[in-house]
């Protein structure tokens, strides 16, 4: 019989629909204001930090719904802004510089959807509010960063050709090598030139120096790289913070924009993207007398640093390898259950540990934690100045020649080994950066531009609605019906979703879609017309609509969800967002406008002897 529901099909209808609609229903509980109290450089809270939030904010007379302890973060729930701004500022100033207590909206989502993995969409910059960076690279440093990387390798390289230099040293904007005669200095700029082309040699015999400076196609290149590089490693340090959909990218020719959505308190955030961090391999200079270091008398060729804990040690100048050329980092235990870092070096990073460490088999090698600070002065270009701050991570004696694969041991915690390793798993920047413009978009003016989405929406579907009641009767009714379930599996989808994120030009892609989900059964209802106007049956006018529409729909959808994956794979930013639901939409109406109305329209029609159809 024409027009009858195969089960399975009513029930593939009914199963998809619910999941929309479960895991849709988050979304209607809104989210509760929450202060959020993380640990700073690897520390963590403990039940400890949990029992003086609740005695602080008790204290203060400052009433919250809820308080708990995960993952090393207190989460404080309050049922006003009012009195998570005040607990804030109390919180603030009783915990000290141990901790970032942090503004934040967490989804009031009950405990059984939680449980079933349900979760709100995820909203954007423009909708939830979040903070906005705009940072300035230093590319005075990633010169002078470059400068020094090419000091050790032209070291090397002349010891490896056995040609004698007093020093190797920066002068400025050049490297100035100091010879014994001149017959070495020529020597040096022939070998050093056919070498490496990237340098400009100006040798002068009368003081026997040879200066090499980078050429100007080679400082363009240096800062290129270090702004794209930045770029790439803030992305991975973003994504270490659990951002959901941020923004990273570039701005002219030195700066970089970020958008966290939803991030209210920049304290964490600023820690994590401003760390210039990285670390050097050193040796241990046993040699040196640390009493006579520690009075002034430091031995030329090193440098008196101090561990987190104020001890002091010689350690020498020359680097043996740089955190450059670590391309992985994760935190663990060694034989003895004690915090350690597992380190994954780049095949040029092995070559250079394995030489370095071949004949320095027994000796003491120190790891050396490496962070830019910016300070207060600035430079005759108005840039802030940066200065460099070292510190000993740990010393340890090397067992055997090392290669691509070794560990950082004598950490202090297992807090602190999870923070190196993420800053080195991370990247280290390959230039300070400093932050120029820092925005807080107030959730105020996202609970703006939701309130006139969402009118939007409702705008578009309203009108809709009723050109469908009142052009196509019942069968308007069922497209309308379906157009509501389309709306709702589009939230579905973006709330199941882990990375999606709802913007402003992603409402505009709902909007959009609310008009075309139509469109598929305008078609099919005007050819089941078509069919009834040509004296056929209602039965097989019904068939022949759905039958005859499907290959045009199919069509139609098909090329513009090509267009809407281009706009994702080329788009950033709002066009991404426009892209997603555009693409989702697309999806959830040819389901439910080809499958989900003909289900209901099967039922309510379908099989039954009629002599007109409200169509």
């Amino acid at each position: 019989m024409l027009n009858k529901n195969p089960l399975w099909k009513t029930l593939v209808v009914v199963f998809v629909v619910a999941i929309g609609l479960l895991y849709a229903s988050p979304n209607l509980y809104g989210e509760d204001p929450a202060v959020q109290i993380s640990g700073l450089r690897g520390a963590q809270a403990t039940t400890q930090t949990l029992d003086t939030v609740k005695a602080d904010l008790e204290s203060a007379d400052i009433a919250f719904s809820n308080i708990e302890l995960d993952n090393g973060q207190v989460l404080v729930r309050f049922t006003n802004t009012e009195n998570q701004l005040k607990a804030r500022d109390v919180l603030d100033g009783n915990l000290g510089k141990q901790f970032s207590v942090a503004l934040n909206l967490t989804p009031a989502t009950p405990e059984w959807l939680e449980a079933l993995g349900g979760s709100p969409m995820k909203l954007g910059l423009d909708l939830s509010g979040g903070l906005s960076f705009t940072m300035e690279v230093n590319m005075k440093e990633a010169v002078k960063k470059a400068q020094e990387g090419m000091i050790g390798d032209i070291r090397t390289e002349l010891r490896s050709e056995k040609i004698r230099y007093r020093t190797v040293k920066a002068a400025g904007d050049d490297i100035e090598i100091q010879f014994r005669n001149v017959e070495d200095i020529d020597k040096a700029e022939n070998y050093l030139s056919r070498r490496n082309n990237d340098f400009v040699y100006r040798a002068n015999e009368d003081n026997l120096t040879l200066k090499v400076s980078f050429t100007d196609q080679k400082l363009k290149e240096i800062r290129e790289y270090a702004l794209e590089q930045n770029i790439t490693i803030i992305r991975n340090r973003v994504n270490e913070l659990g951002v959901a959909e941020p923004l990273v990218q570039r701005q002219g020719q030195k700066n970089i924009v970020i958008e966290l959505p939803g991030v209210q308190d920049s304290a964490q955030a600023k820690e994590i993207l401003n760390a210039t961090a990285t670390i050097e391999f050193r040796l241990v200079d046993q040699n040196g007398d640390l009493s006579a270091a520690l009075n002034g008398r430091v031995p030329p060729g090193s440098q008196l640093l101090e561990d987190a804990n104020g001890r002091p040690s010689l350690i020498k100048k020359r680097i043996m390898l740089t955190g450059d050329h670590i391309v992985d980092a994760g935190s663990g235990f060694d034989e003895n259950s004690r915090p350690q870092v597992n380190i994954s070096l780049d095949s040029a990073g092995g070559t250079r540990m394995s030489n370095a460490t071949k004949s320095n088999i027994g000796k003491p090698m120190a790891t050396v934690f490496i962070e830019y600070k910016p300070t207060d002065r600035k430079d005759a270009e108005g840039n802030t100045i940066f200065e460099k701050h070292e510190e000993i991570i740990s010393i340890a004696t090397i067992q055997s020649r090392l290669n691509k694969s070794f560990r950082i041991t004598g950490l202090d915690s297992p807090a602190e080994a999870h923070n190196l390793a993420l800053l080195l798993r991370a990247g280290a920047l390959i230039a300070p950066i400093q932050i120029v413009e820092e925005r807080t978009v107030g959730p105020s003016l996202g609970a703006e531009n939701v309130k006139s989405g969402f009118q939007a929406i409702l705008v578009g579907f309203g009108l809709v609605f009723l050109f469908m009641a009142i052009y196509y009767r019942a069968f308007g009714l069922v497209a309308n019906l379906a157009l509501g379930a389309n709306l709702v599996l589009i939230i579905g989808i973006m709330s199941m979703i882990p990375g999606a994120t709802l913007t402003l030009p992603g409402m505009a892609g709902i909007v959009l879609t609310v008009g075309m989900a139509v469109d598929a059964n305008v078609l099919i209802f005007e050819r089941i017309r078509e069919e009834i106007r040509a004296g056929k049956s209602v039965q097989q006018s019904i068939h022949q609509g759905y039958d005859s529409a499907f290959s045009t729909i199919l069509d139609a959808n098909i090329t513009t969800l090509i267009a809407a994956l281009i706009l994702f794979a080329v788009g950033t930013g709002p066009i991404k967002g426009f892209a997603v639901t555009l693409s989702i939409g697309i999806i959830t109406s040819m389901f439910t406008a080809i499958l989900l109305t003909r289900v209901v329209v099967n039922g309510a029609w379908g099989g039954k002897k009629l002599d007109k159809l409200s169509v």
